[in-house]
C-alpha cells in the first residue's frame, strides 16, 4: 500500500483542530471578501446547500460536483452570504491536483489542514488517495469533487467527465446525496487576481 501524503494533517485532532480552524479562518476571510466585497454573486437555491450540509441524516456523505472554471473556485464558491466558510468542522473535503496543490512539504501541509486529498491525474479512479476519499464518503462525510479533471475556461458545455466520481458513487457502502452545482465568473476573478500579483 503507498503511503498517503501527510495524513496525518488532515486529521481533525492534529494538534487539537487548531491549525485545521487557523487555515478555514484565513481561506474563509479571503473567500467571503472575494465573493462579497470584490464581486458581486448571486446564488440560487443556496437553502439546499445549507440544508444538505447542516441537517442531512447521520451517516448519510454529501458529494456535490462542479464545473472547474479557474484554481479559485475551491475556495471563493463557498464564500457567499450566510454560508459557513469559517467553520471547519462543516467544511467539505476536495479533491486537488497533487501537481499544484502538493508541489512542496510547505503547501502540502497547508492544504491537507484544508481538507484536501491529494489526487494524482492520470493514475486511475483505484489510486490510493482516492482510497482516502472514499472513507471520507464511508464516515458520512461532505466531498466535492471537479470530475471534468481540470480547469476549463470555455464559455460552453461541460466537457467529458472523468470517471472517478462514478467510481466513488458506485463503491461508497452508503450512497450519497449527489449534488450538481454549476457556476460561472470565477474564471475573471482568477485572471484579475493573476493581474493584481503580477
Amino acid at each position: 500500500m503507498a503511503k498517503r501524503k501527510m495524513e496525518w494533517a488532515a486529521s481533525g485532532t492534529h494538534l487539537r483542530g487548531m491549525p485545521r480552524r487557523v487555515v478555514f479562518m484565513a481561506v474563509g476571510a479571503f473567500a467571503k471578501a472575494v465573493a462579497n466585497l470584490l464581486n458581486t454573486t448571486t446564488v440560487h437555491n443556496a437553502d439546499t446547500l445549507l440544508r444538505l450540509v447542516r441537517h442531512r441524516p447521520p451517516g448519510v456523505p454529501l458529494l456535490t460536483v462542479s464545473n472547474h472554471m479557474s484554481t479559485l473556485d475551491d475556495p471563493v464558491m463557498w464564500g457567499f452570504k450566510g454560508f459557513p466558510t469559517m467553520d471547519a468542522r462543516m467544511a467539505r473535503w476536495v479533491l486537488a491536483a497533487e501537481d499544484i496543490c502538493f508541489k512542496n512539504a510547505v503547501l502540502s501541509y497547508i492544504f491537507r489542514l484544508g481538507k484536501c486529498v491529494p489526487i494524482t491525474r492520470g493514475a486511475g479512479i483505484y489510486q490510493e488517495h482516492m482510497n482516502e476519499a472514499l472513507e471520507r464518503l464511508s464516515d458520512g462525510e461532505w466531498l466535492h469533487t471537479f470530475p471534468e479533471g481540470k480547469v476549463s475556461q470555455e464559455d460552453g458545455p461541460i466537457r467529458r467527465l472523468k470517471w472517478g466520481t462514478a467510481s466513488l458513487i458506485n463503491r461508497a457502502p452508503v450512497t450519497p446525496i449527489v449534488l450538481p452545482i454549476v457556476h460561472h465568473g470565477l474564471q475573471e476573478v482568477s485572471q484579475l487576481s493573476s493581474t493584481f500579483l503580477k
